[in-house]
């Protein structure tokens, strides 16, 4: 018999790919989703769909004791909400109810996942350091905020747990480093300020291999990993290698960091009273600004076994042949 792996966050970009590394495994997928997700994409896949009650430990035991999974993959969450306690919410209390009737189970349940962020440690100050998993955290979001508050309270139950902490996310169906991609493809290369930056990327199949096998390591694997290719780029890498790709040149800005500040204190007022939040606020520039994002892996290498199989070049000719086949740029 399979064994069973529920996937949660399953509609959207990382959740996809976490069902087709599950799936090569050999796993029995239950992906869970809410009633008003699209899942036109999943339609081909051989899973199962599910939608649990995030809000009630007592509902969401009932599921897990029902459906008798194995393995808990958490990826759904929140990464735009007006404030934090709307953060916290999603991000840190449905996590750990999550988490509590996985342990309420007890020796049926095997193992659980938590995908957190690198955001949950936030970035360094200086160049020439590495962030590693002793790192204190300093995290420069509410989004960061509320994913350290999961992994803390998530200390506090007896569960076996592994938290992995990515850093930024690309790779085919993602929305949000499209954007900056179809920039790149227009002929626009912006960048705030004019500081040097180290950053740091995950392809997303790495992530979702990395996720996958570590529902399989050994109990001494049993902590928060931070989880990258392992390199570390300059502020300009991305758009270098997408101008090579797609055979394109740019104009290069860089924008006044006043400006942009000023801009942003704009768009916090414009939607203030909006159901939406915007796409920059004071915040996001504290994090799109920062000087060095960069890690050190190596021990999701000794513990998890993880070895990543793209480097930024890699990964984004093949995002960036995905999106041209399926007709996005």
């Amino acid at each position: 018999m399979k064994q069973k792996v529920l996937i949660t966050g399953a509609s959207g970009f990382v959740g996809f790919h976490l069902i087709e590394a599950a799936l090569a495994k050999g796993l029995d997928v239950y992906a869970a989703i809410r009633k008003s997700s699209d899942i036109k994409h999943l339609a081909s896949y051989n899973i199962n769909f599910t939608y649990p009650d995030f809000t009630s430990v007592e509902n969401l035991e009932k599921e897990l004791r029902e459906k008798q999974y194995d393995f808990i993959i958490h990826a759904a969450g929140s990464t735009k909400a007006k404030n934090q306690e709307e953060y916290n919410k999603v991000n840190a209390t449905y996590t750990v109810n999550l988490a509590k009737a996985a342990s309420n189970v007890g020796a049926g349940f095997k193992k659980m996942v938590f995908i957190s962020s690198l955001a949950s440690l936030g970035p360094l100050e200086q160049t020439e350091d590495l962030i590693t998993e002793r790192t204190t955290p300093r995290p420069v979001t509410a989004y960061g905020k509320s994913k350290l508050l999961a992994e803390e309270q998530l200390k506090e139950i007896n569960l076996p747990l592994i938290v992995l902490r990515p850093t930024a996310v690309y790779g085919s169906r993602d929305k949000e480093i499209f954007i900056i991609l179809k920039t790149f493809s227009k002929g626009f290369e912006p960048y705030i300020g004019s500081k040097p930056q180290q950053l740091s990327f995950v392809y997303v199949k790495d992530l979702a291999a990395a996720s996958v096998n570590s529902l399989f390591t050994s109990d001494g694997a049993n902590g928060s990993y931070n989880i990258t290719d392992g390199n570390c780029y300059d502020r300009y890498e991305m758009a270098n290698i997408t101008k090579a790709v797609l055979n394109k040149k740019t104009f290069r800005i860089h924008l006044p960091l006043a400006v942009v500040r000023g801009l942003a204190i704009v768009l916090e007022k414009t939607y203030e009273f909006l159901d939406k939040t915007p796409m920059l606020n004071l915040e996001k520039l504290n994090e799109l600004t920062a000087v060095n994002w960069c890690c050190d892996i190596a021990a999701a290498k000794r513990d998890l076994d993880f070895q990543p199989q793209y480097n930024l070049q890699q990964g984004l000719k093949e995002a960036l042949d995905w999106y041209k086949q399926n007709g996005w740029f």
